[in-house]
């Protein structure tokens, strides 16, 4: 972590040296330094400190980088030009929150929040300012409670999505069970995209809460507050720490130390990191206790809003289900409609057969040739009602057939 910081510090330190020669040598290479503009630019922030006091500010992405010892991978999560997935990242000075329209940088004694037109955002801001001068004596620590109010604006936010998008589909859904048309089906096809789409954000919601909850070096990374406490209750200047090939900890003067060259407060800041993270790794039970009560906060914190957002998960399950069943009941009733349209046109059929073989025999009789039958007035009478007889009897033959066959019901 330290190593990955260092570096990152030593990148900027290093960029700064050239700009300084661009800008003294005037307009020459103006395509590197376009290039550096673009990677320095400025935007709005707002700032809120322990107190619940806010300003807007204007920072640029080299500051906050060197500030809150971040790299330039996490600011891109905050990049209001990017979509990222809802993610939370523990970093060694501060924590990374980007949670739908809520993008923070959250440290131990303020938070830099994305300024935005967005409604969450002016409510996130808001709401933390009156809880922060309000309830002063809070036993979380400022970090969780500024962490604990984006989840909850988070989780309310598509708890509510979800409850208004669910009293939109549900009536369209019994209309179209009762009644299928093609404006309805437009509607529920649009109503399932929006659902796909709402179950995606809410799932990598769940799933980054249940990734922190399930590592306990994430989470100690997150404690801001007792990490700074303990890297103050050590003055930089008495001695540096180093790790023994054993794993213990044990501290060296700086005059028997000649060789060291990082601060005894960065040394310190990495091996609290390190001990936190990997309590497994290096602690022994009692570190792991230790690391167990420090995080237990932070852990009910989240396991409250795992619930939640679970809870909201369930809900667009249920929908779909729905949603789902609609779709089956439907393709039964057309099955069914297509059923009886198969049986309309049987009997339409065998009605056809038999009221052609009665008009063949009427056109028969009516050929001009010699037959007894004329000799008698009512003969061909007769014959008309043998023939009718005939193809009655042949009509409900052809229907006891197709029920023996199982092709009609009964």
């Amino acid at each position: 972590m330290y190593n990955a910081m260092e570096e990152t510090q030593g990148e900027f330190y290093a960029s700064d040296l050239p700009e300084y020669d661009f800008n003294r040598q005037g307009n020459h290479r103006t395509g590197i330094t376009g290039l550096k503009k673009r990677g320095h630019v400025s935007r709005s922030w707002i700032k809120i400190d322990q107190d619940g006091n806010s300003e807007v500010v204007t920072l640029d992405k080299a500051t906050i980088m060197r500030d809150c010892s971040l790299p330039s991978r996490d600011l891109r999560l905050l990049d209001p030009m990017f979509i990222y997935p809802s993610s939370i990242l523990g970093r060694e000075m501060a924590i990374v929150v980007n949670l739908e329209q809520i993008r923070c940088i959250i440290t131990a004694d303020e938070v830099i929040l994305m300024n935005s037109l967005d409604g969450t955002v002016g409510r996130y801001r808001s709401q933390l300012c009156n809880r922060l001068r309000k309830e002063k004596s809070d036993d979380l620590p400022f970090e969780f409670r500024a962490l604990e109010l984006a989840l909850e604006l988070t989780c309310t936010s598509l708890d509510a999505q979800v409850n208004e998008l669910e009293m939109e589909i549900y009536p369209v859904l019994d209309e179209l069970a009762s009644s299928i048309s093609t404006l309805l089906l437009e509607r529920v096809r649009r109503f399932k995209g929006h659902l796909l789409a709402l179950t995606q954000r809410v799932q990598k919601v769940r799933d980054e809460i249940e990734h922190l909850m399930d590592d306990d070096g994430d989470m100690a990374e997150m404690c801001l507050t007792e990490k700074r406490r303990r890297s103050d209750a050590y003055p930089s200047s008495d001695f540096n720490l180093s790790r023994t090939s054993s794993g213990k900890v044990i501290s060296k003067s700086d005059s028997t130390s000649p060789e060291q060259s990082l601060s005894g407060l960065q040394m310190l800041r990495r091996t609290f990191s390190s001990s936190i993270g990997n309590s497994s790794k290096y602690g022994s039970s009692t570190s792991s206790s230790d690391n167990g009560e420090r995080i237990q906060p932070l852990e009910m914190l989240l396991e409250a809003y795992f619930i939640v957002i679970d809870n909201t998960l369930n809900t667009l399950s249920s929908l779909k289900e729905y949603i789902d069943d609609t779709e089956d009941f439907l393709n039964i009733k057309l099955g069914n409609i297509q059923n009886l349209l198969i049986k309309f046109e049987m009997l339409l059929t065998a009605a056809t057969l038999v009221a052609a073989i009665f008009t063949a025999v009427a056109g028969v009789f009516g050929m001009n040739f010699q037959t007894s039958v004329f000799d008698y007035s009512s003969g061909f009478n007769w014959v008309l009602v043998i023939t009718g007889i005939g193809c009655v009897a042949l009509y409900f033959s052809l229907l006891s057939y197709f029920r023996y066959k199982k092709v009609l019901p009964e």
